[in-house]
């Protein structure tokens, strides 16, 4: 049989804006020969490409999503009479079953196949047809549920097609890593969208603001390793002069070690796309050292000392942590309507306007005029705090917790939510769990 080879057909938009069409390839080895033809003794057997099947059932998360990136099977691919949806979710013997099904999720698997008697075949009950329990959300644990809902959203698709073309689109991946702030996560897709369709000079500045515990840090942390660019996090409360901003070495225990200061990482990196965390961003004890920020941000050239060459930062990306306004935040929720609903855009979008001149406020007009956005971070809802509290359940009970059924998981969380903290967000639910773990040893 002829074979032929492709370059991807989508074109995806890089820093270099170089792009692909379609570029067929015959190889002269695969051409079709009579079969009279004698052939030629094969003397070695090359080792057959791991599966999704064979990685699913292996239990090996980092495992499937090798294959996934590789591209040699699809999120999609029927695994046996089944897809690797459904294989995952009717698999008893997984214990990261949960984990498996976020990373098949976030390489773009159709929740929609669960519905689909074709690849998701049916169990009688009661002389009914039906789909197995464990692929209904009624048979899921909160967080497998929340993820899989999440999946299945059309707004969900509609916001990432914002950035599905553009060298952000691994970014749409963290919708399985941070739980809620769909409108934040929106937001951030259209900025990405507007700044990759244009020949930008100044670089993308965001701060996300608002209450502890509610995803900034997490969102920041994650931004790089998706891209798979280098990342460099600041913790701003060490700063006590204009000259350390840039002799800051990184903090995040999240990133690959490194004796790099700012400036050496940012002289590494010139032109290139990087991330830069500045993290707890009001808390510098002196806002002077921020001002040697304004013309990185506004000019995408930074200097990092009298007569010293100009930089070119234009490609770096900022991204600023802080709790400024989150009483502001609070308030808004409060005077809501109807509080247990999701927030509608429109009152997204008045959030972020009322939450733009208390940052001002803070950090100074001169800086936040060089922002491109500010993204207020908001309160869970219900279906948010019990996928949290599931997630708690699978990090802090190990193999013990993986053992448990939908439903046990499930009752655990019921208990924890009572001890949630508006004002610490996610720590309070994992500490809830955390107590419920230990009193049950």
């Amino acid at each position: 049989m002829l074979s032929v080879s492709y370059a991807p057909s989508e074109e995806v938009e890089s820093d270099d804006s170089t792009s692909s069409g379609l570029h067929p390839a015959i190889h002269a080895d695969h051409i079709p020969r009579p079969a009279s033809a004698a052939e030629s003794p094969i003397h070695a057997i090359a080792t057959p490409k791991p599966t999704l099947l064979f990685a699913i059932a292996s239990d090996d998360v980092e495992q499937v999503r090798t294959v996934l990136e590789s591209g040699e099977a699809g999120p999609n691919d029927p695994v046996g009479p089944q897809s690797a949806l459904a294989f995952t979710l009717t698999n008893d013997r997984l214990a990261r079953k949960n984990d498996i099904v976020k990373v098949l999720l976030a390489y773009g698997a159709d929740p929609s196949a669960l519905r689909n008697p074709a690849l998701n075949p049916t169990a009688r009950a009661e002389g009914n047809m039906c789909p197995p329990l464990e692929t209904t959300l009624e048979g899921m644990d909160p967080a497998t549920r929340y993820f899989v809902a999440r999946a299945d959203n059309a707004h969900t698709r509609q916001t990432s097609r914002l950035i599905y073309r553009s060298f952000f689109r691994p970014l749409t991946r963290v919708r399985y890593d941070v739980v809620g702030q769909d409108w934040a996560l929106e937001q951030l897709f259209r900025v990405l969208s507007m700044h990759s369709q244009r020949l930008a000079v100044a670089p993308i500045v965001v701060l996300l603001c608002g209450p502890s515990g509610h995803g900034k840090s997490l969102l920041a942390r994650k931004f790089g390793s998706l891209l798979e660019v280098p990342t460099h996090t600041v913790n701003m409360t060490t700063l006590r002069s204009t000259h350390d901003i840039w002799q800051s070495h990184s903090m995040s225990p999240y990133e690959e070690p490194s004796s790099y200061t700012l400036a050496e990482f940012l002289l590494a990196n010139e032109g290139k796309r990087c991330v830069v965390v500045l993290d707890e961003i009001e808390k510098t004890e002196d806002q002077k050292a921020l001002w040697s920020l304004l013309m990185p941000w506004e000019l995408g050239r930074c200097s990092l000392g009298a007569g010293a060459r100009h930089i070119d930062v234009h490609n770096v990306i900022w991204l600023g942590t802080s709790n400024i306004g989150h009483e502001l935040v609070f308030e808004h929720h409060q005077n809501r309507p109807e509080q247990d609903k999701p927030l509608t855009r429109e009152e997204y979008l008045q959030l972020m306007e009322s939450l733009r001149p208390r940052v001002s406020e803070c950090l100074g007009a001169s800086l936040l005029s060089r922002v491109t956005t500010v993204l207020p971070f908001v309160p869970f809802t219900l279906e948010e705090k019990k996928a949290i509290a599931a997630e708690s359940v699978y990090a802090l009970g190990g193999d013990g917790a993986r053992q448990l059924s939908p439903q046990e998981v499930e009752a655990l969380v019921m208990r924890a939510l009572p001890h949630y903290v508006p004002g610490e967000g996610a720590r309070s639910l994992h500490r809830a769990i955390s107590n419920q773990l230990v009193d049950g040893l």
